[in-house]
């Protein structure tokens, strides 16, 4: 549907109402069209955005003209002095975006028309929304490999990341530990232009301090003892292409602030060498913790939270499990030349029932041990660990440290307040909670909460 200006094709038998409404609309802006019936009126479709309808005419009437709709054909708005709320539900059920009953005010038709238009842009956004999706899953394929869904929130995640791939600019990937950072930093690298030049990865928290400025940044000759010749650090290994720091918030306070300096200028030191050099990297960072002073730097996080995709655990989108399990077990049957069991339902009810603290790798490990243990042809319950087939039902003390048990049981608080003031109404209180209805199902299961 074009911005500007909206062509409204107005049908009404009457010559002076068609008139009205031409005067109406031309002044808040609107082209229009006119038609004296139904019939009249199939023949200008093509020369208008929306079709503002009487009910009454001769002819051919209003619900008649709508059950003679073309496929593609614009929205229509019904409108008739004779209206009853009997009337205007046949109306929309047979495609009518919305009714107004005559006699009706200038400020009632104008705000029906712009709340239609913009539907008609949103739905058109999500079309593009979900057509970049899809573009971005076929050109995805083996970079992400085995980060599967179909979420609200991972489809998001994806359309960002497909955008900030074409780009230079910085990349931080929060999120906890076991969601996928790593496999999202390949795709970002293998997904940008500068896939063809080398791809260099680092756990900051891997290691030992001491040694983390050398291999950062390379140490010239006779730099420390030991050093009997120079060496090139990651960033110059990374030179054309990406380096990804992952767990960047154990990065020591001394080589924040040299990080810091190669963003803002594109130069690295080597330890124990007198001059700069240049280099040409894309850096993509991680973190499972927040980045917070006083132990990260506030200026550091920001340059490299130029784009901040954070990753949604496994417990928050539990709708993607049943992908997951499919995808999951069909790659590690592969990889360990296995058959590939079924998985009954359940068996799938307990893994959807599981709060999974430790995410999709966690959900991997527990399906690895179900394929090595089950009998081939199906993964029974007894097939799982046993943490899964029975979760511990205690709550968390005050002096338990344990974040997932701590989420778990503020989840379970809050599910059930909304379940009271919802008088147990499961959608109302998805509603509520602002998560899907399916994802309460699950967490209702995972917590007992079943009536």
């Amino acid at each position: 549907m074009p911005d500007s200006p909206l062509r409204v094709l107005v049908v009404d038998d009457e010559e002076n109402l068609r008139h009205l409404l031409t005067l109406i609309l031309g002044r808040a802006g609107y082209g229009v069209v006119v038609a004296a019936n139904g019939r009249e009126a199939l023949g200008r479709l093509g020369e208008a955005d929306v079709v503002l309808c009487d009910i009454r005419m001769p002819e051919m009437d209003g619900l008649t003209f709508l059950g003679a709709l073309p496929p593609g054909a614009p929205p229509v708005v019904m409108m008739s002095a004779y209206g009853t709320m009997d009337t205007a539900l046949e109306a929309m059920r047979r495609g009518a975006y919305d009714y107004v009953s005559k006699p009706f005010k200038a400020d009632e038709i104008v705000l029906t028309l712009r709340k239609l238009a913009e539907r008609e842009s949103l739905a058109a956004d999500r079309g593009r929304l979900a057509v970049e999706n899809a573009r971005l899953q076929e050109r995805i394929g083996e970079p992400v490999e085995g980060f599967v869904g179909r979420s609200p929130g991972i489809g998001e995640l994806l359309r960002v990341l497909g955008r900030a791939a074409r780009h230079d600019s910085t990349v931080l990937l929060s999120g906890e530990s076991g969601t996928g950072k790593e496999l999202l930093a390949r795709a970002l690298h293998r997904l940008s232009p500068r896939a063809k030049g080398p791809w260099v990865a680092v756990n900051c928290a891997a290691i030992p301090e001491t040694l983390l400025e050398s291999e950062l940044f390379g140490h010239a000759r006779g730099a420390f003892t030991g050093a009997v010749q120079s060496r090139p650090g990651l960033f110059e290994q990374a030179d054309k292409g990406t380096l990804f720091l992952d767990e960047i918030g154990d990065l020591p306070a001394p080589l924040q602030s040299k990080l810091l300096r190669v963003l803002e200028d594109g130069m690295v030191r080597r330890l124990g060498a007198r001059g700069d050099q240049p280099v040409d990297v894309r850096i993509v960072a991680a973190s499972a913790q927040p980045l917070a002073p006083p132990r990260f730097r506030e200026d550091l996080y920001y340059r490299l939270a130029v784009v901040h995709l954070h990753i949604p655990p496994l417990r928050e989108r539990a709708e993607d499990i049943p992908l997951l399990v499919e995808h999951l077990l069909g790659a590690l049957a592969t990889r360990m030349r296995l058959p590939r069991p079924d998985m009954p339902e359940e068996t799938l009810r307990i893994l959807l029932a599981h709060g999974w603290p430790g995410n999709v790798r966690q959900l991997e490990n527990a399906l690895e041990r179900a394929l090595l243990v089950c009998d081939g042809r199906t993964i029974a319950p007894e097939d799982l660990p046993r943490e899964l087939r029975t979760p511990s039902a205690r709550p968390p003390s005050s002096e338990d440290l344990s974040i997932p048990a701590q989420v778990a049981a503020l989840e379970k608080r809050l599910i059930e307040r909304a379940l009271g003031q919802s008088d147990g109404n499961k959608a109302a209180a998805a509603r509520v909670l602002e998560i899907s209805y399916k994802t309460l199902l699950y967490k209702i299961r995972e917590y007992g909460l079943e009536a």
